[in-house]
């Protein structure tokens, strides 16, 4: 089973690890569009205006410091991507509080999304950077229009059963052929269900959680909803494609 995961805007600082070698990241086919977007970014980081009209930054001192960021792309420390990512969805994931099996399982299972580079495994070492899926990057088309060529082959080139949980623009980047969805929902006491937005990535987080700690081979959308159900998610198998996620308004 593989899992893809949406990546996040908030990234944790700082390393232990060498600079950036794309040559240790998975699916190193698309280090040809890696490279060329990471070099546009480090370009695009020489201009401080158009950089924060690019990358949607305001003019704080933490908008500063994330252009920074990108003029570091090559030099700067790296860490696994599992533990570069921050915010609602990698909290409720708790990869720290995992145990040691967990993690191993993490690092087998666990991809994210990323408009940088495409996707990169747990376990990937990457550095800080500010790029999202939305981006338009000068001298390039869209990013789904750069990445999609590339990636949907990559990933469905892996032999595996894949769940999805990108975000929208994210799974634009490149579709995988196949692979399952969730949507998540709030049902209030009328019977009413409306899509959940901000807690989205919360549990979309738990679900992230369920899938790397579970020892069952995961094969199947039936499969997926009872080890989620096991895990006291209220699940619905929506298509052969799609579950959903409901939980009480």
């Amino acid at each position: 089973m593989l899992v893809i995961l949406p990546p996040s805007e908030t990234k944790s600082d700082g390393g232990k690890s060498a600079p950036l070698d794309l040559e240790s990241l998975s699916l190193p086919e698309l280090n040809g569009v890696r490279r060329d977007v990471a070099d546009a970014l480090v370009a695009l980081s020489g201009d401080l205006e158009s950089s924060r009209a690019v990358l949607g930054l305001g003019t704080t001192d933490a908008a500063i410091a994330e252009v920074s960021r990108n003029a570091e792309l090559w030099t700067a420390p790296t860490r696994p991507a599992i533990t570069r990512y921050t915010g609602v969805l990698y909290d409720a994931l708790d990869y720290p509080g995992m145990t040691r099996a967990s993690k191993t399982k993490a690092a087998d299972r666990l991809m994210i999304g990323s408009a940088l580079f495409g996707v990169v495994s747990a376990a990937d070492l990457i550095p800080a950077y500010r790029l999202s899926g939305g981006s338009k990057l000068p001298g390039f088309g869209t990013l789904g229009s750069v990445w999609k060529p590339v990636l949907s082959p990559a990933l469905d080139a892996i032999d595996d059963f894949v769940v999805d949980l990108r975000s929208g623009v994210y799974q634009k980047l490149g579709p995988v052929d196949g692979a399952v969805t969730a949507t998540v929902v709030t049902e209030y006491a009328d019977g009413s269900r409306k899509v959940v937005s901000h807690f989205n990535k919360h549990y979309k987080g738990l679900v992230a959680h369920e899938l790397v700690r579970t020892r069952r081979n995961v094969r199947d959308v039936n499969a997926l909803a009872s080890v989620l159900s096991d895990g006291g998610q209220r699940v619905e198998i929506t298509s052969g494609l799609e579950i959903t996620v409901v939980t009480e308004g």
